[in-house]
């Protein structure tokens, strides 16, 4: 038996933009307010899906959002590619980053994993929203590519 593909949103066209090759966007529904440039995370499927601003180190960041948005509206979220982010903290290119508590990119933190010794691996892989492109201090805007 072949499985089927639901369109969720059988309404839709054009959902999903490419912009010049630096990063792929989606539309979603404002579940709660939402700032530009900031990380949001799935809270409901669609139609049409539904984020709200990413808090701590959460499981179901799925981008940045592209715009201000208030509750109820459409919002455009980078889902994929090279976008502009808040730092919310010390930050060094190339590191792995998430979100804080206000949807802002910080560096990834490590655990410590004993495999008959001790060395330090970050294994957060599902909570990692993306690479840091750029060095970053806290409230910088910085360039990231999404996981």
């Amino acid at each position: 038996m072949r499985s089927r593909l639901v369109d969720k949103w059988p309404g839709g066209s054009g959902i999903i933009h490419d912009f010049g090759g630096s990063a792929i966007a989606s539309i979603f529904k404002a579940a709660s307010r939402i700032t530009k440039n900031l990380f949001v995370k799935l809270v409901a499927d669609g139609p049409p899906p539904q984020v709200q601003q990413a808090t701590s180190v959460d499981y179901g960041v799925i981008g940045v959002a592209l715009s201000d948005a208030e509750e109820g509206s459409m919002v455009p979220v980078a889902i994929a590619g090279i976008v502009k982010v808040e730092a919310g903290g010390t930050i060094a290119a190339g590191e792995a980053v998430c979100s804080d508590d206000s949807g802002r990119a910080v560096a990834l933190p490590d655990q410590e994993v004993n495999e008959g010794g001790t060395r330090t691996y970050t294994i957060y892989y599902a909570k990692r929203a993306g690479i840091a492109l750029q060095s970053a201090v806290e409230g910088d805007q910085i360039l990231i590519l999404l996981r």
